[in-house]
This record gives C-alpha cells, structure tokens and sequence, in this order.
C-alpha cells in the first residue's frame, strides 16, 4: 500500500481498516500491524514516518480470509 503526505510534511502516519469477514493479517513490512477485533492499524516504523510534503513510503501485508474476501474501507491519519 502506498501511503502519500499531502500539502505539509509529516512525522508519523496510521492507515485503519476493519474486516468484516474474518480476514486476518498474517505478516507486514514497513508498518507496525495491530488488531483489535475486526479493527486493523498500519503504523509507520521508525524509518518512513516522517515524510515531506507529497513524499510517500509503500508498507505491505500478506493475509488470509475463509469465503468472501471484499475490499475494506481505509482510514488515514497523520501526525504533523
């Protein structure tokens, strides 16, 4: 996934989703990954947080779900 600053430089970012149907994340890279219920955040590590502005960091996940698999709603949040 890729995660873009907008008009002005940040020091940190957050990307949340939730699973509606048991979807879970097994691995990620370039992001701290926690779960709380269905809700998951993506959290920058120590290298990519800060960002200019209109700079952007790519962070990954492999997951896995049982049956229906449709694309959740994100959420992003930064921190300036």
């Amino acid at each position: 996934m890729k995660v873009t600053a907008g008009g002005s430089p940040t020091r940190g970012w957050s990307v949340s989703w939730n699973y509606a149907n048991g979807q879970q994340v097994g691995s990620a890279w370039n992001a701290t990954v926690t779960s709380n219920g269905t809700l998951v955040t993506a959290r920058n590590v120590n290298y990519n947080g800060a960002l200019a502005a209109g700079a952007s960091t790519t962070f990954g996940l492999l997951g896995s779900w049982n049956g229906s698999n449709p694309a959740p709603l994100v959420s992003c949040t930064t921190t300036s």
